[in-house]
């Protein structure tokens, strides 16, 4: 049996140490030979509008509408990670992509507002990578994160995993009360940081992202190394879901050494109460070869979707159509990842 990467051992730790509240009834999974659905309408979110989060939501849309003609599998745009996993709990969304850090602490009432758990949402999928990259002037005196004290940061758009995510790593380094953190979207902050009304702007994205790009074409720029803080600070240990990653050098303009920072894991989730064979089928429709090349062809971060990365990083439970799709690839499913 393939046994795909996990970070098994300390999400389990948590988990029994917060506990869990009372789950969702299941939607069973569609058997071989069942009759299949018909026209039946799923909606997908993916985040804001021109970010990676909206590109997935929408390719993967149109492979699973083309492949399997009784689904109509329409896209919205949202504010991002968390506002989809409160989307997908509250029936307001059928899939969407959500980072595992914050499926995970919305599971254990750790996210969003103390004691509330978000525990409707099952992961179908690891879609890519996103690693977090701390954008400032190449000129700057800001060599390493805590030289951000008393400066101007965009942190990402409401709602957002990035702007979670900022916010929970600047308060670990107790930094979030010293800086002026502003809730900008990629491609405000990267317009403002070239104006020079901010000092610095976070990303948590797929490399290389638009709105870096876009900063770089109007001013020196460099990613600051986030590895460092979050090893000495005992980051990883607090928040297991986040991984060691690496921006390769001449990723962006000027860029000539490698970045060492951390990164979430991108999720295909649902909402637990959606149909098996749905499911089932949308997986297929995807994690086909043929139309993993077509998703690898037009963007770089689906280069890690895989069969074999099909059940990686995930931080919550599968759904059980999900189950019934990975199981059938050979994937050695663990006890904590079953509903």
């Amino acid at each position: 049996m393939r046994r795909p990467p996990f970070l098994i051992v300390p999400l389990v730790l948590l988990l029994l140490a917060c506990g869990c509240s009372q789950e969702p009834r299941e939607a069973p999974p569609a058997q071989a030979g069942e009759p299949e659905e018909r026209s039946l309408t799923l909606t997908f979110n993916g985040g804001p509008k021109g970010g990676t989060f909206n590109y997935f939501a929408n390719k993967m849309a149109s492979l699973i509408s083309d492949e399997v003609g009784w689904l109509d599998i329409q896209t919205k745009s949202s504010g991002g990670s968390v506002d989809n996993l409160l989307a997908l709990c509250s029936g307001r969304a059928d899939m969407a992509i959500v980072y595992a850090g914050d499926a995970f602490l919305g599971r254990i009432g750790k996210l969003h507002c103390p004691e509330t758990k978000y525990v409707n949402a099952r992961a179908l999928a690891f879609l890519y990578g996103a690693p977090a990259q701390l954008v400032v002037r190449r000129d700057a005196a800001i060599n390493t994160v805590l030289d951000l004290r008393g400066k101007v940061v965009a942190v990402g758009n409401p709602g957002s995993g990035a702007a979670v995510s900022a916010e929970r790593f600047f308060k670990h380094l107790d930094l979030w009360k010293h800086i002026d953190h502003r809730p900008l979207g990629y491609s405000e902050a990267a317009g403002d940081f070239a104006d020079g009304t901010v000092d610095a702007f976070w990303v948590l994205v797929g490399y290389p992202n638009a709105a870096v790009i876009e900063a770089s074409t109007r001013t020196p720029i460099k990613i600051l190394d986030l590895h460092d803080a979050a090893t000495v600070s005992g980051f990883y240990q607090l928040y297991p879901f986040y991984t060691q990653a690496t921006i390769p050098e001449g990723t962006y303009e000027g860029q000539q050494t490698p970045v060492h920072t951390f990164q979430d894991s991108a999720l295909w989730c649902a909402r637990a109460g959606i149909d098996g064979n749905a499911v089932y089928r949308s997986l297929g429709a995807v994690f086909s070869e043929d139309r993993l090349a077509d998703l690898r062809r037009t963007h770089r971060a689906a280069w890690e979707m895989s069969l074999e990365n099909g059940i990686r990083n995930l931080s919550i439970p599968l759904h059980p159509g999900a189950i019934r799709f990975w199981s059938g690839h050979d994937l050695d499913i663990p006890p904590i990842l079953m509903p």
